[in-house]
């Protein structure tokens, strides 16, 4: 008896030794995945300052881009996810204000930041859709550039962010899935050697649709079929937009009206916390029946479409 309970207590002792090991090495993977610091070539381009690239800058910061959402109405910054023990994010003030990061900022560390997903020291931005930016055209990108420089400061000091230890451990031993750190990392998904991409036409297509509906991705997923809840991190489901959901039985009046009032045609209110129709909706008609053309010319899928399938 006592042979076994002895054999017992060493495989006992060389599990823990075990797990000690992988946690310590998935911590230590982790928080290289955290504090990688990226070098490239930046491919740099001259920001305008006329008031016509200024205000698109400005279009795009306050509707499809949402900017807003994220960084405040202000662009001031603001508390963005707080998972005490977990992930605590206050997103930057983008202004010249006291702790913003305008007054430091040139215009590369602005591309820098909005194409690559980094600091311009080379570490990671956090939860920063730069993956879905990175495929924004040039002019697109210089005019909120231009935009972003004239903001009025605003004074408001962040936070740090904190990173804890589980996540680091679970992002090292890949129990948190490639596609999530690249949520939380963007920088970790973005080629940065890739040339930056042209801009389609302007005007009433689907192609430009596809265009403008860059960051719907970020919620509905790359093939826009809707992203199950995880609740891992708190996200809730979000919609099946192809034809394969609810949007083949909504007409483009029906797609305008949710789009500014968060009412869908059965009546059912959306939250804007969950989708940000309030932001979505300063956009123009134009942009929003582009939207729509694209979404309408998809190839219907099952709600929860893994991308590539």
């Amino acid at each position: 008896m006592k042979k076994v309970l002895k054999w017992i207590g060493i495989v006992l002792g060389a599990l823990v030794v075990l797990i000690v090991l992988a946690v310590g090495v998935g911590y230590a993977r982790g928080s290289a995945m955290i504090d990688k610091e990226y070098t490239f070539e930046l491919e740099t381009f001259p920001i305008p300052d006329d008031a016509e690239s200024i205000a698109n800058g400005e279009y795009l910061a306050h509707s499809l881009l949402a900017c807003i959402g994220c960084h405040g109405e202000d662009l001031g910054g603001q508390e963005f996810i707080n998972d005490e023990g977990f992930l605590v994010v206050y997103t930057p003030n983008l202004t010249s204000g006291e702790g913003g990061i305008g007054s430091s900022y040139t215009d590369d560390d602005w591309i820098r930041s909005l194409r690559h997903g980094v600091r311009p020291n080379g570490e990671n931005l956090i939860v920063m859709p730069a993956q879905y930016l990175a495929r924004l055209g040039q002019e697109d990108i210089a005019d909120i550039v231009a935009y972003l420089k004239t903001l009025p400061p605003v004074d408001n000091v962040q936070p740090e962010r904190q990173i804890a230890f589980m996540p680091r451990v679970m992002m090292g031993l890949g129990v948190i899935p490639a596609s999530d750190v690249a949520e939380i990392l963007p920088a970790s998904g973005i080629d940065h050697d890739a040339p930056i991409p042209g801009m389609p036409e302007k005007g009433v297509t689907a192609e430009w649709g596809s265009y403008r509906a860059l960051v719907c991705r970020a919620c509905h997923g790359e093939n826009l079929s809707g992203i199950p809840e995880n609740p891992q991190n708190g996200s809730p489901a979000s919609a099946n937009l192809t034809p394969g959901g609810e949007l083949l039985v909504w007409d483009e009046a029906d797609f305008l009206n949710f789009m500014r009032t968060g009412v869908t045609p059965t009546g059912r209110e959306v939250d804007p916390m969950i989708m940000p129709w309030n932001e979505f909706g300063n956009a123009t008609d134009d942009d929003l029946r582009a939207i729509f053309m694209y979404l309408k010319s998809l190839e219907p899928l099952e709600t929860y479409t893994p991308a590539g399938e």
